[in-house]
């Protein structure tokens, strides 16, 4: 037994169910349209009935009955009932042989009359209404329902007939619409499908005027693009894992090998064991830096944020990296100005700007100044730290920050610093900026 197509069940779902929402709008679209032609008819009958009633309230008895006489006469389609009865129910005008019970307060009912005016018919359908007369007579007045019965026949196969092709273009627009549904969602299905088997070069297509889906479409792109670059990165992360944990355990292994093959005594031996222990020291530092960063760019530490005073911030990393600069005959310059509190998590903030000291002792001249300064543009607070040397080039700016990238300098280090300071930078919100000019580097709050 063939196993149905899972594309055709779902456009007959989507279409049928679009199909059945149209026919079921046009149907209760004629529902109503007749209901209004059926009342207008009874607002108009009573209408007239109302008119009627207190035109010939207003007559006395005699001219009452010539003025039923009269419009009866007038009257040459023979539609129209108009009888005067008195209080016992005698006929006393009219063209109405019999008074029929009314058993409702209703404004008008329809009931059978026995008319006296119409040769060969002893009995018809009207809409009708009695009204009592100031003295004591009572007014039957109605319509024939005859020509108001063939008038809703007429609407009624109007209605008909406009509805067949009606359901007929509801059922082809909602299956065209399931089949442009079921497409739009396969395209979907098929691109996930590729992603899948490892293909996130795959974009859904977008219009130059894109609806709803098309919306979503792109959405979906901009994900992907996301999804693919974040891939890329974690490629080449872990590449530069491999890479820059390589150097360090072979010489370690190097290291071990030898101190144990000429290792004479156990000095020797000791010599070697805490060398290696600095180089484990230096690998357990790189692993930590990176989950670190992993850490900062999860964003697990917004719910740690409160107000932190940068003012008072930037004074103690001064004052912790002060002792570091007199040690190498490196003026510390601090311009400290206050700013308003800023959201964040204060041991960050300190450790970024410690490491933008750190690169800018480490990498300007020898016995030079590095400055930090705090100050406030335009409401929002700056921090800058700045050297005396030629800074960033402009071509290594989108570098720097990037794992284990180091530039070309002499100076020992695996380039996670600036890693970590963006990181901290983006947690926060900030911009971290070079200078175009000299060595200057911003953490500015947006």
């Amino acid at each position: 037994m063939p196993v149905p197509d899972p594309r055709s069940r779902t456009t007959l779902r989507w279409g049928g169910t679009i199909a059945a929402l149209l026919v079921f709008q046009s149907i209760v679209v004629a529902g109503l349209f007749w209901l209004l032609v059926s009342g207008s008819h009874q607002r108009t009958a009573e209408r007239a009935f109302a008119d009627d009633c207190r035109v010939m309230a207003a007559l006395p008895l005699q001219a009452r009955r010539e003025q039923v006489r009269d419009r009866l006469n007038r009257d040459i389609h023979r539609d129209h009932f108009l009888a005067l009865f008195a209080d016992n129910g005698a006929l006393v005008e009219g063209n109405i042989a019999q008074l029929p019970p009314f058993t409702t307060a209703a404004a008008s009912l329809i009931a059978e009359v026995r008319p006296t005016a119409l040769p060969g018919k002893t009995r018809d359908t009207a809409r009708l209404t009695v009204c009592a007369m100031p003295d004591g007579t009572r007014l039957l007045t109605g319509v024939d329902l005859d020509e108001a019965e063939d008038a809703l026949r007429v609407v009624e196969r109007s209605l008909i007939f406009a509805l067949i092709p009606g359901l007929l273009l509801a059922l082809a627009f909602g299956l065209a619409v399931g089949r442009r549904a079921v497409r739009q969602v396969d395209a979907v299905r098929t691109l996930t499908a590729r992603i899948v088997s490892g293909d996130l070069d795959q974009r859904l297509p977008v219009g130059a005027h894109p609806d709803s889906f098309g919306l979503l479409c792109a959405h979906i792109n901009a994900m992907l693009d996301r999804l693919q670059l974040l891939v890329t990165e974690v490629r080449g992360v872990g590449d530069d894992i491999a890479h820059q944990l390589r150097t360090p355990l072979t010489r370690l292994r190097a290291r071990l090998e030898r101190g144990l093959r000429d290792a004479r005594d156990r000095s020797e031996f000791g010599t070697v064991a805490d060398e290696t222990l600095v180089d484990i020291d230096k690998l357990l530092g790189i692993v930590a830096a990176l989950l670190r960063i992993r850490e900062l760019e999860d964003h697990a530490r917004r719910s740690r944020f409160g107000p932190v005073d940068l003012a008072q911030l930037a004074e103690d990393a001064c004052d912790l990296h002060r002792p570091t600069a007199e040690d190498l005959g490196i003026e510390l310059v601090c311009v400290i100005t206050p700013v308003r509190p800023t959201e964040g998590d204060a041991s960050l903030l300190m450790e970024a700007i410690s490491n933008l000291l750190d690169n800018a002792m480490k990498y300007g001249p020898p016995g030079g100044r590095v400055t930090l300064s705090l100050q406030s543009v335009a409401g929002a607070p700056i921090v800058t730290v700045s050297d005396q040397g030629a800074g960033v080039p402009a071509a290594e700016r989108a570098l720097v920050t990037q794992r284990f990238y180091r530039g070309r300098h002499e100076h020992e280090g695996v380039g996670l610093g600036l890693s970590l300071v963006k990181a901290i930078a983006d947690l926060h919100g900030f911009t971290l900026h070079f200078a175009d000019h000299g060595s200057a580097v911003s953490l500015q709050c947006r």
